[in-house]
This record gives structure tokens, C-alpha cells and sequence, in this order.
């Protein structure tokens, strides 16, 4: 079992210095270790010094431990040592939050998925039954389910069951009635499914908050658990910094609240969502930047999903010719947006998977941005790009913000979806890298797991826990281990105007890192997924060690 803040119990000796040549002080010297700094040479060393949270200095063994007179030595007996990981994108609140729900992840079928929901909500007779995580593609029926069971199961409570990407539900009867959905009824940027007249329960996009909106929101103390609970999931997996894409303004004073008194450590930088309080807000308070909490950037959504078929296509969908998806506003708002967030200097960011998508941002931002400009307006996700659009990330000096996961979750049916000419263009991370030299990466927890290490090995090797395919999915699209470490560290610090701070192990900066157990640049491509987080540092403090 993996805890926070327990003994290290790796071997590692720590010694109280007692005698230095040296009259410099500092509160930490990690001594023989092998150190990825990441910095512009991408440089190893053996140690590093550390006062009041910072890097001091770095080098040898012997050189730091002649200049410094340290509280602590930590002899690393040769461990590996990188930056903490930074997640570019994720949705930290709502995985905390989600653990209350039922894990439908992984259920290979419908009947698995009420199975789940009955067994999690056996003790908890009352209120909204909540689920997430299925994927009716990881299923023998790829077909989407039907409401009639779920509404035979909990006719007296409602239901809203979302699924794995966040873009589709099921809700039961009781939920629409709730949310007085009838057939009929349309949604710009969405649907309410019927068939025969009826309504079969399924919500595409913005359909979905139509029903979710009446879930009760937490008290302040199940809040505060939840996202504690989520701290201590991330920095068992290394992460120290994490993005947060599109919180209500609401959750920035509970959030502020959990880091002033030192409950909630981890290095937020939160992205406002597309509502007009949220600017108001904005315009009102400006920008929040302090050492843990950044609110700098608005996100904006401009598809769906290529899972839920509502990512914006150029083309119909290789199987559904009926269908090319759809934008979630119309172009008109995401001018309006674009031109606010120039207007006031705030940092634009925009969910895009479609080529056509992809296409309508990219020359909306292009309206706007200035030539050699260093605003860093983003494309989150990126997924389907036309060749023919690439070059645009590149003109406008936008910024490609992806999640390698996605590739190698989706692989197994977005060609399917795509046809075998468009997924060629598709998840091409390489490429799009080399448009400004640099790309943040992510998970998307709780879309993907929250594991940087599966980023990692998603963005280098591009094939799943078993080694399939042979030659892994589209192959020349894949990252260097270097690119990929850069992209997790300090790509990601730079995605959020961090790069001088943190991201990497360099004198000034902030001496949040992790210690492996292997060193994750030199294993083989098999053994990658087995590397295991020994400690997390923030602050040059162990706020994890693995038991």
C-alpha cells in the first residue's frame, strides 16, 4: 500500500552533517544520485543543494559537499532522480470529486456496468446514483446503451452514468424529468438521443449538463476530502504541478483556502471555464498568480469527442456517413472569446480533436494573434489535425497541448472511425512538436489514467501494457525520451508561463522532484510501465514517500 508522508523505507540513509569545509548553509544536500535536470543541455549530475524550497546549486557529490554545510544528506545510493511531473491537463477537481462515484472503468459490457452500479450503491439507499468511466467501444455490442434498465433499477432516484471522455451520459427517466427533458427538444452543441419517439437516455455534449447541473454540490467537508484524497493519488505518482482545464471561479477560494494552510500542496494552475461569470469574474479580479496557484487562462470547448462521434470532421465518420460531429458553440463565440481574451491578455485555451475543429480555432486565434507573439493561446488535444493545417500552429505560434494516452486508448477503433487516409494524420505528436520547437504534455485524468508513467510510455513507445502492435501505432509519430521527459516537466511548466520557476532542476528554481527506481531514460521500452515513484519532493520536502 503506498502512503504520504511515512519513513522512507528504500535504503536510502540520511546523515546529519556535521562537518563541512565550507560555511554556506542549506536545509538539504542530495549526494549520489543520477539527475536528469532537464535542463537546455539536458544535463546529469550527482547532487543538489537546497535553502528555503530552492535550488541552490548543482554538480558532484564532492564538489557540493566541500562548498555546503547541509540540516540533512540524503545519500540517493545511486537512485534516479527528475523533475516532478506536471500534468499540462488534467481535471484534478473533478477526479477528486469522482471518487465519490462509481468507477465504471474498464466494464466490458452494459450489464457489467449496472452490476457495478448495484454493488457501489448497495449501502447508499438515497439520491443521485453517479457513475463514470464506461466506453461502449471496450464492449462485444459497440452499440450505445439504452436507458430501460437503469430506469427499472432506480425508478425513484435519478441517474447519470458519463462516460469515459467526459462527452456522452446515460440518464435515466427520473434525472430528464428532473431536468424536464422531452423528445424533441434540441441543444446548440449537443443531443438529447431519441428513437421511435422516445427518448433512449443517451446525452452527447452539451446535453449532458443539462442533467448534471441538478447533482447536488458537495458539502465543504466531503470538498475537502475529495481533493485531499486526490493529492495524495498524484503524488504517489509523481506529480507536483498540475493544470486544472476549466473550473467555475467558485472552487478558486476553496482552493486558495486548502493551500494557505498547507493542506493542498500540489502546484495548481487552473483554467477558468467558458461561462460568463467566469469573466466577470475576470475582469473584476484579474489574474491570480502566486507560487501555488496560477488562474491566468480561460478554457473553451470547441468539439466532442471522436469516442462519442461529436469531434468536429472535415468528412463524415468512416462509419457513419450520416455523421460528421459537431462544434459545441457557434464560430461566432469563439470569435468573441478569442477577442476578449487579446482585449484583456488572458491566456485562451481550446479544446480541439476534429480536423474541422482543429481548423475553426486555428484560424480564429489566427485573427487575432500577432506575428512572433508569446501569448501561448493552446489547442488541447489536437487530435485529428489536416496536414494542411499544421502549419498554422506554427504561424500563429500556437501551442499543441496533448495526451499521449489518448493515442493508445483510442487506437483500437479510430480507424474505424477516421477511415485508413485520415487516422494518418491523426495523434501526430512529432510533427506538431516541431511546429514551435516544444508541446506540453498530460493524462486527462480522469479521462485516462492519472499516471504520468503511462504518458510517458504512450508518447515513446505508442503501444498498450502488452506490447501491441508489434511496431506500435503509427510509429513515426512517436516522442524521444528526452522530448517526452521535457514535455512532462518543463514543457509543461512553460504551457503556463512556469519555465523560470519550475520544470526543471536548476539553480533558482523551485526544488520539486521525484526519486525512481530505475532510471527511466536508460530501461528498456518493456520495463518503462514498472518504474516506480520512491518520493516526491515539494519545496525540497518529502511529501511521499512509498512504503
Amino acid at each position: 500500500m503506498l502512503r504520504s508522508f511515512l519513513p522512507i523505507a528504500l535504503g536510502i540513509s540520511l546523515v546529519w552533517a556535521t562537518s563541512c569545509q565550507s560555511s554556506s548553509n542549506v536545509d538539504r544536500l542530495l549526494i549520489n544520485a543520477r539527475i536528469y535536470t532537464v535542463d537546455s543541455l539536458f544535463s546529469v549530475c550527482e547532487a543538489i543543494a537546497i535553502r528555503d524550497g530552492k535550488i541552490i546549486a548543482t554538480g558532484t557529490t564532492a564538489e557540493l559537499q566541500s562548498k555546503y554545510k547541509a540540516d540533512t544528506v540524503e545519500d540517493m545510493q545511486g537512485r534516479t532522480i527528475v523533475p516532478g511531473f506536471n500534468d499540462a491537463h488534467a481535471h484534478f477537481v473533478q477526479y477528486g470529486l469522482g471518487l465519490r462515484e462509481a468507477n465504471l472503468v474498464g466494464t466490458q459490457s452494459w450489464e457489467e456496468v449496472l452490476n457495478k452500479l448495484a454493488g457501489f450503491f448497495a449501502n447508499r439507499k438515497t439520491g443521485w446514483v453517479i457513475g463514470r468511466g464506461w466506453d461502449q467501444n471496450d464492449w462485444t455490442n459497440k452499440e450505445f446503451p439504452n436507458k430501460k434498465e437503469l430506469d427499472a433499477l432506480y425508478p425513484d432516484r435519478p441517474a447519470l452514468l458519463v462516460r469515459i471522455d467526459g462527452h456522452a451520459a446515460i440518464a435515466n427517466q427520473h434525472a430528464l424529468d428532473l431536468a424536464k427533458i422531452v423528445p424533441g427538444d434540441t441543444i446548440t452543441g449537443g443531443k438529447f438521443v431519441v428513437e421511435s419517439d422516445q427518448l433512449t437516455g443517451l446525452l452527447i455534449d452539451n446535453a449532458v449538463d443539462r442533467v448534471a447541473r441538478f447533482i447536488p454540490a458537495p458539502t465543504e467537508t466531503e470538498y475537502e476530502t475529495a481533493l485531499l484524497q486526490a493529492q495524495a493519488n498524484c503524488l504517489a505518482v509523481g506529480l507536483t504541478s498540475i493544470t486544472d482545464c476549466g473550473l467555475s471561479h467558485t472552487h478558486i477560494e476553496k482552493l486558495k483556502g486548502l493551500q494557505s494552510n498547507e493542506k493542498l500542496q500540489l502546484r495548481l494552475n487552473v483554467m477558468l471555464s467558458d461561462d460568463p461569470d467566469n469573466y466577470r469574474y475576470a475582469e473584476k479580479n484579474g489574474k491570480l498568480i502566486t507560487d501555488r496557484l496560477r488562474v491566468q487562462s480561460f478554457k473553451v470547448y470547441g468539439d466532442g469527442a471522436l469516442g462519442s462521434r461529436g469531434a468536429c470532421l472535415l468528412q463524415p465518420y468512416h462509419d457513419k456517413p450520416d455523421q460528421s460531429g459537431f462544434l459545441l458553440s457557434h464560430p461566432a463565440h469563439f470569435d468573441s472569446v478569442a477577442r476578449w481574451a487579446f482585449e484583456h491578455e488572458w491566456q485562451l485555451c481550446t479544446h480541439a480533436i476534429g480536423d474541422s475543429g482543429n481548423r475553426v480555432i486555428l484560424n480564429t486565434y489566427g485573427k487575432y494573434l500577432p506575428k512572433r507573439n508569446d501569448l501561448r493561446w493552446r489547442i488541447e488535444h489536437a487530435q485529428v489535425v489536416n496536414p494542411y493545417d499544421r502549419v498554422l500552429f506554427r504561424q500563429f505560434k500556437v501551442i499543441p497541448s496533448v495526451q499521449p494516452t489518448h493515442a493508445t486508448s483510442d487506437m483500437y477503433w479510430a480507424e474505424k472511425r477516421l477511415g485508413p487516409e485520415r487516422i494518418q494524420h491523426a495523434y501526430a505528436y512529432q510533427p506538431l512538436l516541431e511546429q514551435n520547437g516544444w508541446m506540453p504534455l498530460g493524462t486527462d485524468f480522469p479521462v485516462e489514467d492519472i499516471s504520468p508513467m503511462k504518458t510517458f510510455y504512450s508518447a515513446t513507445v505508442r503501444k498498450d501494457a502488452m506490447g501491441w502492435p508489434e511496431k506500435g501505432f503509427l510509429p513515426e509519430y512517436a516522442l524521444s525520451r528526452e522530448q517526452a521527459l521535457r514535455g512532462m516537466t518543463l514543457w509543461a511548466a512553460k504551457g503556463s508561463f512556469e519555465e523560470k520557476s519550475k520544470g526543471s532542476l536548476e539553480k533558482g528554481k523551485w526544488a520539486d522532484f521525484i526519486v525512481l527506481n530505475q532510471d527511466l531514460m536508460q530501461v528498456p521500452e518493456s520495463s518503462i510501465l514498472s518504474t516506480t515513484i520512491l518520493s516526491t519532493y515539494i519545496q525540497g520536502r518529502p511529501v511521499y514517500r512509498r512504503k
